[in-house]
């Protein structure tokens, strides 16, 4: 029997029990987590309307989006690891206070520089509050148990990022783009309000602080990010490769400190000794690059072929967001019974048919019933990945390392989404090269409106081309999840009851 499947260290840890609510908690903590999501889209269909309103250049616009990002991802190692030393609790509610108070920032803000800082701050407090949700998660539900309660926090994270443009869409065309972020004020409060009387006060380990490992992995995922962030704008010059390697080298020296710091390393790398975990890790790299990415030649084909308006192009996402939605509850009843593998491979399975069907049918006159169907079908796969995923990730991890766990899992999840953004942004430029010389992705979105008739067929093969990136790599996805091991869990209830011996019998 491997480490894997070794039943012992199965009984679920103290904070699971002593009258914990642990629904209402879940359910507390997801409300401030779905809106934390919601930002990191919401802003792209309000472009237009901050640049004009603004006076501010696409470029800087995007680094509206590119802060928030770039804030948010970096320091999640980091801020997992506070939260076991601090309290997941008291880490969630100074995130959620400062991400509510940067979006009161946001929305009051009259220029494009100040509103970029503010979403810094808004990253930031993001940062602080994703680690924590799904540490307590691992706290305060027995192992058992927790595949259900993943399966709402896995619901939220997929539903979340289709909500964001449709929103987006709805309080620009009726209050301006101020309200994408005013909204968050009083959502909030709310979830403060809940959070702090409903998610319990856990137990905080006495950790020594890896204040050299928290400066190398800070500075290594900052280039690293930044650089990928970056490429696509500026053509991958020198400067953005220097970054990128900069950001690698940065980042193996921070690996080799973790495993020469025989003190408290701020990444144990004992924890990719749980197969589990580092299968989950590349797994959820690859569902979060094609979550992002899929997206891309979608709104372009829907805008600019049928010249459909930004609200309108989201809408065809609803079927995903419905079905990932009905199928939350159903998988999470799977998610504690059936081997991870049989699961999260049906998942990756569905979903990369769905993407290669979606692919297929993107031509200028299809009707609208065609894309809605292979989108449906998207969220059924999409719900068999998100949440079954993160429940294996953390089923197996000791109590004292959820917060870190947490924390490389939600930073793995963030690289891949912005390695996701930047390759389809290559291979749509480099696919309308092939189809329509001197056309590109950008140039196109710049002239707005919609495509010329005769260039309607060209510019839809090659988003069909690029929709196949995503696609491809859901089959990466579904090769990866091949290597999961039995859940410890799950070796435990199957055993046999011992036999009792013959002096029991005649006793």
């Amino acid at each position: 029997m491997t480490q894997e499947q070794s039943p012992a260290a199965v009984e679920p840890h103290p904070d699971a029990q002593h009258g914990v609510k642990p629904w209402p908690a879940l359910i507390a903590l997801c409300i401030g987590f779905f809106m934390i999501l919601v930002d990191t889209t919401i802003v792209t269909v309000a472009t237009p309307s901050i640049i004009e309103d603004l006076h501010a250049s696409v470029n800087s616009v995007i680094w509206v989006t590119s802060a928030y990002l770039l804030a948010y991802a970096v320091p999640v190692l980091i801020t997992g690891r506070l939260g076991d030393r601090y309290g997941p609790k008291n880490l969630y509610l100074i995130g959620l206070t400062l991400f509510t108070a940067a979006s009161l920032w946001c929305g009051l803000t009259g220029t494009v520089e100040m509103l970029i800082i503010a979403r810094v701050f808004q990253g930031f407090g993001a940062a602080m509050m994703t680690p924590q949700t799904m540490a307590v998660i691992t706290r305060i539900f027995a192992a058992e148990r927790r595949g259900q309660a993943m399966a709402l926090w896995g619901a939220t994270a997929g539903v979340a990022t289709l909500v964001g443009p449709i929103l987006g869409g709805v309080l620009v065309d009726l209050a301006g783009w101020q309200w994408i972020f005013f909204i968050n004020v009083p959502v909030g409060i709310g979830a403060f309000v809940m959070a702090w009387r409903l998610v319990p006060k856990l137990s905080t380990h006495s950790h020594r602080f890896d204040w050299l490992g928290v400066a190398l992995s800070g500075t290594g995922m900052f280039f690293l990010v930044f650089g990928i962030q970056q490429g696509h704008q500026y053509n991958w010059n020198g400067w953005v490769i220097a970054s990128i390697v900069g950001g690698l080298v940065v980042l193996g020296l921070f690996l080799f400190w973790q495993s020469k710091n025989t003190a408290e390393p701020l990444v144990p790398l004992r924890l990719f000794t749980d197969r589990n975990f580092s299968v989950s890790n590349v797994a959820i790299s690859t569902m979060s690059f094609s979550a992002t990415s899929m997206g891309f030649p979608l709104m372009l084909w829907a805008q600019l072929v049928r010249g459909l308006s930004p609200t309108n192009s989201a809408l065809l996402m609803v079927p995903m967001a419905i079905m990932s939605i009905v199928m939350a509850p159903i998988v999470g009843r799977f998610t504690d019974r059936v081997h991870p593998r049989l699961l999260c491979g049906a998942g990756f399975g569905v979903t990369a048919i769905a993407l290669f069907w979606l692919a297929s049918v993107l031509e200028p006159t299809v009707p609208y019933w065609q894309i809605m169907v292979p989108m449906a079908v998207l969220g059924i796969g999409m719900s068999g990945i998100w949440a079954p995923l993160a429940a294996t990730a953390t089923r197996n991890l000791p109590m004292d390392l959820a917060g870190a766990g947490a924390g490389v899992y939600n930073a793995t999840r963030q690289v891949g989404a912005v390695l996701g953004s930047a390759a389809i942004a290559v291979l749509i430029d480099a696919r309308l090269a092939a189809q329509l010389p001197g056309l590109s992705a950008g140039s196109s979105e710049g002239g707005g409106g919609k495509l010329p008739a005769a260039l309607h067929a060209p510019f839809s093969t090659a988003m069909s081309q690029s929709m196949l990136l995503p696609a491809a790599m859901m089959v990466v996805g579904l090769a990866s999840v091949m290597f999961f091991v039995t859940p410890r869990h799950m070796v435990k209830a199957a055993q046999p009851a011992p036999v009792p011996d013959a002096a029991q019998v005649s006793a």
